[in-house]
């Protein structure tokens, strides 16, 4: 596990465009991302920035209303999950995500606790939490993808803790 200091929003951002700037090429399953973190730690932010600079066009919306939003990539698509206001497994399987588990998806899900049994294995997984007057990044892999992924991208990042 990997723990980084982001004192400022912009340090937020700067996490998910080294993100960005890692992303593992022509990965032969979908990647997928679990942002963990109560309100206003930066989880839609890190997810914003992150499908922008993939290539996403603006703007790119929270889906706490509409559960999910998709996006096209140059490399494939963004699908942004918020599972915040899921009410049952049943609602879950609604969503057709797993339609969305294949290669060229990038699949970001917020609140991934609500319905972790039934979700694919992250390939990282983020929890964001308050620290003083900023936040701290607490990342680990959850695939060998993801392990790659992980330490390149903040092999330039700074500060660790």
């Amino acid at each position: 596990m990997s723990r980084l200091l982001l004192p400022e929003l912009v340090d937020t951002e700067r996490l998910a465009l080294s993100l960005a700037q890692q992303r593992p090429p022509d990965p032969k399953d979908a990647l997928v991302v679990f942002l963990q973190g109560d309100l206003g730690t930066g989880k839609t932010t890190l997810a914003r920035t992150l499908l922008l600079a993939l290539g996403a066009p603006a703007p790119i919306r929270s889906p706490t209303y509409t559960l999910v939003e998709h996006y096209p990539l140059p490399e494939g698509r963004g699908v942004h999950v918020d599972l915040y206001r899921l009410r049952g497994a049943d609602e879950l399987e609604q969503l057709g995500l797993r339609d969305e588990l294949q290669a060229g998806v990038l699949l970001l899900v917020e609140w991934p606790e609500r319905a972790a049994a039934l979700l694919p294995r992250p390939d990282l997984h983020i929890n964001l939490h308050i620290a003083g007057h900023g936040r701290v990044a607490e990342l680990h892999a959850g695939s060998a993808v993801g392990g790659v992924w992980l330490r390149t991208a903040i092999a330039d990042f700074g500060e660790q803790i």
